[in-house]
């Protein structure tokens, strides 16, 4: 028999706190704290992962459509009084005209900046007085926009009337554009003195090319044309709750609060809204070396990786664990190896990501200049590693109790239950895919792990970026092939 949810927090309890070290850093690169050292910890990985834990039973959410055929789907949350809600329009960055990328986030963005009953000021102070938190945004190669609201259920009604407020009446004023298109422009400014910033432009154009997700900001010529016409043309031909979805988490029922989101979005007209089409990831690249100059850099900042996965790929859950072994925080290979073993770096990471179109799996850390030859060599020896050698028992098992101890413990978030059911929908998984997600990170076999990781990690069409003094660096790339040099500003170098 299936277990709640309640007895699944239980059960986990002992598995979380033995755990602790493995998923005490956040799996997305974040560096560790300066002097955190597990160097000689045991982490036994002893916590019990049961078949009754693996059958979990997680709440479902509840469906429903407004007269206009918006969908809402409710995931009721009686643990604390509070709620978070998201509508989620199904267009976003990949709607972009193709000579104006950022118009998607742009409208976004601007949606609460003011509506025809209320300035960008009052929804900033009426926000600040409920208490809650009001967001909007989408990424230049996101599928979708999505605008979310949170804060105490006692406030859900007057915050309902906000958020329908700049979802339904936005008036795109142009002085408050005026002010984002100075803030993105000197901020990009700024970006170029990033070494990270730099690394991962470099990164996602080596390998996405023209793709939108090339890009990791608006280009310049894009942001200086943006217009309060513009964005409002987006908004009336995509904006529309055929195009939409309202997900809901929190202390809130159904049959209670359906007829105030009639009231507050029933009025919304639907629309002909154009097919938003994902273009096609191209084949990878030959392997390439890329290095732009920082002259002077004490650090090189290094990304290495290749196209991976749609986030609906039957891999997904083998490369999951095969990055929680590879470099998915301070237990793992990449850390132990050049920050715990060498000393090269404060940490080193892997990560891997997927949306409807492939995403990457790529290795990344800083280093000392003066390390730069040995980092490399290092992070050469891990990614063939993990592809020629079967991982041991012990660090197939530790990996695969981490990602699920991380998954208990994600789900005293309501953002992560509300992000979970959202995925769920967005990219029409079953109905019981959260529930299977332990037992299927428990499934993955040491075989699993290095045919994903001889797939995926391809050394073959491997992208190399570097960021450092390139006097100082430059003789060391070459000795892995040809080095392309670029300027701060993205500008290739004869050499």
């Amino acid at each position: 028999m299936k277990i709640s949810i309640n007895k699944f927090f239980a059960a986990m309890a002992v598995a979380i706190l033995s755990l602790t070290v493995a998923v005490a850093q956040p799996r997305t690169g974040a560096p560790a704290q300066q002097g955190q050292s597990i160097k000689g910890a045991d982490i036994k990985g002893r916590a019990p992962v049961s078949k009754e834990i693996l059958k979990v039973n997680l709440p479902k959410g509840q469906e429903a459509t407004l007269s206009n055929g918006l969908r809402v789907i409710l995931l009721e949350n009686h643990r604390v009084p509070t709620f978070t809600m998201q509508m989620v329009v199904m267009s976003g960055g990949l709607s972009d005209p193709a000579d104006y990328h950022g118009l998607a986030s742009f409208t976004a963005a601007m949606l609460r900046e003011g509506t025809t009953s209320r300035k960008s000021k009052d929804i900033a102070e009426l926000t600040d007085t409920m208490g809650a938190t009001l967001t909007a945004g989408s990424g230049l190669a996101n599928f979708t926009s999505t605008i979310t609201a949170a804060g105490l259920v006692e406030n859900f009604d007057q915050a309902l009337g906000l958020f329908s407020d700049i979802i339904l009446h936005p008036t795109f004023p142009q002085e408050e554009i005026d002010k984002l298109k100075m803030r993105l422009l000197q901020t990009q400014q700024f970006q170029r003195s990033n070494p990270q910033f730099l690394a991962q432009e470099r990164f996602v154009r080596a390998i996405y090319g023209d793709h939108p997700a090339g890009m990791i900001a608006p280009p310049p010529d894009s942001i200086r044309k943006m217009k309060s016409a513009d964005l409002a043309g987006f908004y009336a031909k995509y904006y529309r709750p055929n195009n939409a979805m309202l997900a809901i988490v929190g202390d809130v029922k159904l049959k209670e609060i359906m007829p105030k989101l009639e009231a507050a979005f029933g009025g919304w007209a639907k629309g002909d809204v154009p097919a938003t089409t994902i273009p096609t990831v191209g084949a990878p690249g030959a392997m390439a070396i890329q290095l732009i100059n920082r002259p002077g850099s004490v650090q090189t900042v290094l990304q290495l990786g290749s196209l991976g996965i749609e986030r609906t790929n039957p891999d997904y859950f083998a490369v999951a664990v095969m990055n929680e072994i590879l470099g998915g925080g301070p237990q793992a290979r990449l850390f132990m190896n050049l920050r715990e073993d060498k000393g090269y770096t404060d940490g080193a990471y892997s990560n891997f990501g997927g949306s409807k179109y492939r995403g990457t799996v790529v290795s990344s850390s800083e280093v000392r200049t003066d390390v730069t030859e040995g980092a490399m060599k290092e992070f050469m020896y891990e990614l063939n590693r993990i592809r020629d050698e079967k991982v041991s028992p012990k660090d197939l098992e530790n990996a695969k109790r981490s990602l699920v101890g991380g998954f208990a413990l994600s789900l005293e978030q309501p953002t992560a239950l509300l992000q979970n059911l959202v995925v769920q929908k967005l990219y029409d998984m079953p109905a019981d895919y959260w529930d299977t997600y332990p037992a299927k990170v428990m499934a993955i076999t040491a075989d699993d792990v290095q045919r994903v990781a001889q797939k995926y990690i391809d050394m073959g069409h491997l992208q190399i970026i570097a960021v450092g003094d390139a006097n100082k660096t430059r003789s060391i790339l070459a000795k892995y092939g040809t080095v392309q040099e670029y300027d701060a500003d993205g500008k290739p170098v004869k050499n």
